[in-house]
């Protein structure tokens, strides 16, 4: 249900029909983020305890049962990270890339349910604590809003608004995966760009949405590390080549399915022409997730 008066109900309802695999609940001011039940709260991930195990534990199963491999602790610790980052990236990109509004949400104000029936990536229940958005938005009436001065100053409210949100993240994932701040600022860059573009994709948007990503990490942004950088490979022929881009950051999927190296990878050395062994790594671990 839509909190009234939300600045942000409408990107999310757009969302859910583009992207029926993920859902947005909006809670109320007074209300508490779920726990338990299927339902785990963004601080107990960052607090990276006994909740973040469980958490981790289903990746674990999963990897076991579909391609019948124990995966390394830290490999797991990964696809834990990106199972949660991308959708949770959305919860901020999305309002500002269909309506030029930055909601901010402290992990306190997050929980995820990624088992909800019918929901291949999951659900998100968030909390408002205000949002950003530019001098002539009508919701720069509604209470929590902060009006900034131009497109620069709301691109620089998102990177604030995720690097908020992520940064107790990666800490409570960083040493299960092994990596440390640059390594893990180089996947918030990567969850930023492949979330929203997959869904500006599906908006029918998807040139708009690499526009605006380049202009949102073109890099030195820190703390993110790396830049959009879409690129278009050279085609055998006339017709024009899919947009692609070279990851910040490796996934580890290729130490699961060696024979299956991410389009995107940016230990692959083929840059003009993608191998046709390779996969799209969103495709791939979004097969996992269901």
């Amino acid at each position: 249900m839509a909190v009234p008066g939300s600045a942000v109900a409408d990107a999310y309802a757009r969302l859910a029909e583009a992207f029926p695999a993920f859902a947005v609940t909006e809670l109320g001011a007074d209300e508490a983020t779920p726990r338990g039940g299927g339902w785990i709260a963004a601080d107990d991930l960052a607090a990276g305890g006994d909740a973040l195990e469980a958490f981790l534990a289903w990746d674990d199963t999963q990897v076991l049962r579909d391609y019948g491999r124990q995966a390394r602790p830290d490999v797991i610790a990964s696809f834990g990270l990106h199972r949660y980052a991308w959708p949770a990236c959305l919860l901020i990109t999305v309002p500002w890339f269909l309506h030029r509004r930055v909601p901010r949400y402290p992990v306190t104000h997050v929980s995820f349910d990624r088992g909800a029936p019918g929901l291949a990536v999951g659900r998100m229940a968030v909390r408002p604590d205000g949002f950003a958005c530019l001098p002539d938005d009508p919701a720069a009436a509604l209470p929590g809003a902060r009006v900034v001065p131009d497109e620069e100053a709301l691109r620089a409210e998102v990177r604030a608004a995720v690097a908020e949100h992520l940064e107790p993240v990666l800490a409570g994932f960083g040493p299960r995966m092994r990596r440390r701040g640059r390594a893990l600022w180089g996947m918030a860059t990567d969850e930023i760009v492949e979330s929203l573009w997959y869904v500006a994709q599906l908006l029918g948007e998807e040139e708009r949405g690499m526009r605006e990503l380049e202009l949102l990490l073109p890099g030195a942004t820190k703390p993110y590390v790396g830049a959009a950088a879409f690129r278009r490979p050279a085609a055998p022929d006339a017709e024009p080549a899919a947009a692609t881009r070279e990851r910040v950051s490796c996934c580890m999927f290729y130490t699961v399915r060696p024979a299956d190296v991410c389009a995107t990878c940016p230990r692959t050395c083929a840059k003009e022409q993608v191998p046709a062994r390779t996969r799209d790594r969103d495709t791939a671990l979004a097969a996992q997730a269901s």
